[in-house]
């Protein structure tokens, strides 16, 4: 099993809507991945910025390249991102899952 992990942030005045953004649109494109196993969604305040990290976890780096496009190391953003995110990471950390328990 491979984690995926993504980091956004936010104004602190949009930790709610970005949240019913990412548990509408984002969240529920994840699931319908063929092989997309489960996910973990953080959040927190620092200040006046809201912090953001998506764990996803998949059974292997060729559904991820379904999910995420040939280049999957690159971050996957929505259009709708743009009203909310500070700045745009441009890759993400993947890590091989020896325990979950």
């Amino acid at each position: 099993m491979i984690a995926r992990i993504w980091h956004g942030m936010t104004k602190s005045k949009d930790y709610e809507e970005y949240t019913v953004f990412m548990k509408s649109v984002a969240i529920p494109d994840y699931r319908k991945t063929p092989g997309f196993i489960k996910l973990s969604f953080l959040r927190r305040m620092e200040g006046d910025t809201a912090h953001f990290t998506l764990i996803t976890y998949w059974e292997n780096l060729e559904v991820i390249k379904h999910f995420a496009g040939e280049d999957y190391e690159i971050a996957k953003y929505y259009p709708k991102d743009k009203e909310y995110l500070l700045e745009f990471e441009k890759k993400v950390l993947h890590f091989e899952v020896f325990a979950d328990e």
